[in-house]
């Protein structure tokens, strides 16, 4: 396609315009590479940033928490797409399964192939790249997950891996002579030598370090997740920011107990309180503050409040008070330290 653009002295006056792509960009250095190599081809690129409940862009583990400084640091327009229920529901009966964590990465994937071609379609853009580097991810790295993805997407032929597609078969828009073999990588295993040496060919300065920023892949956490999803059949996205802060405590199928470990976290337990949740907090000493989600009967609140001192500064060999809140009605309870061996059956 043309246009006419003022481009001073030119005796003709028209240039062709830049073909669109888009990108999936997850902040970190492999993504960050696949679009420079691009951009240095000569497309205009759209990068897409997806936000799921267990890795999103303030979750701090590498995910792409600074992805608006990313996106603007190479230049291009950032689009966000948030996959909450669908994913949710999604994660109950994953079709191709989960990792060694609670990670369904090859449906997780496909989803995140399915947001980025509505952009696509928007757009008007040729295709779609990503970061993704042959034989990185046990899951959905390897050669038959990433045709399974494409399958599963709806968008065989048109995702391009630049940084290894070299090693790939071609692609739709390679056939038809968009991009050329010479101009792609390859790149295949966990090693990040080329990559790192890429960076500084492009200039880039502090180049973020490898680390999934998926919760589902971090195994304490997928516990969490799998003992959620074996208790709750839908569960909340409050349900979900709950399994990323404190200690948990099960106590029987309808009932959890979260312990806060610091300031932050009784702040967040706090502002995550539904109604028919109670709280706990020592009544005189510093210590936790704690989330009772469930049957909250005297047996259940004698054994979170004993928690909840157990995790305090309250002295030991002592009745104490605990603080009991409920639907913005507080009482005050005795309670007494439970011995290690008692508690430690219920953490999950």
């Amino acid at each position: 396609m043309l246009e006419r653009l003022d481009i001073g002295n030119s005796p003709f006056g028209f240039v062709e315009e830049k073909k669109k792509i888009v990108a999936l960009l997850s902040g970190g250095l492999d993504s960050r590479l696949a679009v420079k190599m691009m951009q240095n081809q000569g497309f205009d690129v759209t990068a897409v940033a997806i936000k799921t409940p267990f890795c999103d862009f303030d979750c701090g583990r590498g995910c792409g928490f600074e992805i608006r400084e990313t996106a603007d640091s190479l230049g291009v327009d950032l689009k966000t797409v948030y996959l909450g229920d669908d994913y949710i529901e999604m994660l109950k009966h994953p079709k191709h399964g989960f990792g060694s964590g609670m990670n369904p990465c090859i449906d997780c994937r496909s989803m995140m192939f399915k947001a980025g071609k509505k952009v696509m379609d928007d757009i008007g853009a040729e295709f779609i790249i990503s970061g993704e580097v042959l034989g990185q991810r046990p899951m959905s790295q390897f050669a038959p997950a990433l045709k399974t993805i494409e399958k599963e997407s709806g968008m065989e032929g048109i995702i391009v891996r630049p940084l290894s597609a070299g090693l790939l078969p071609p692609t739709k828009p390679e056939m038809d002579g968009i991009i050329k073999r010479e101009n792609l990588g390859m790149i295949r295993g966990r090693s990040r030598k080329e990559q790192l040496k890429m960076a500084k060919e492009f200039g880039f300065d502090n180049p973020p370090n490898a680390g999934g920023g998926c919760l589902l892949t971090d195994p304490k956490f997928a516990l969490r997740a799998k003992d959620l999803f074996q208790h709750v059949e839908t569960p909340s996205t409050n349900d979900i920011d709950l399994l990323k802060i404190g200690r948990h405590f099960r106590f029987d199928k309808n009932t959890k107990l979260i312990v806060g470990r610091h300031k932050d976290e009784n702040e967040m337990i706090k502002a995550l309180a539904l109604p028919g949740d109670t709280l706990f907090e020592a009544k005189d000493h510093v210590g936790p503050v704690s989330i009772l989600r469930g049957d909250d009967s005297e047996k259940n609140q004698k054994l979170a409040a004993s928690i909840t001192l157990r995790y305090s500064d309250a002295p030991k060999d002592a009745q104490n008070i605990v603080i009991v809140e409920k639907n913005e009605v507080k009482s005050e309870i005795p309670a007494g330290f439970v011995p290690e061996q008692e508690y430690l059956q219920y953490r999950i």
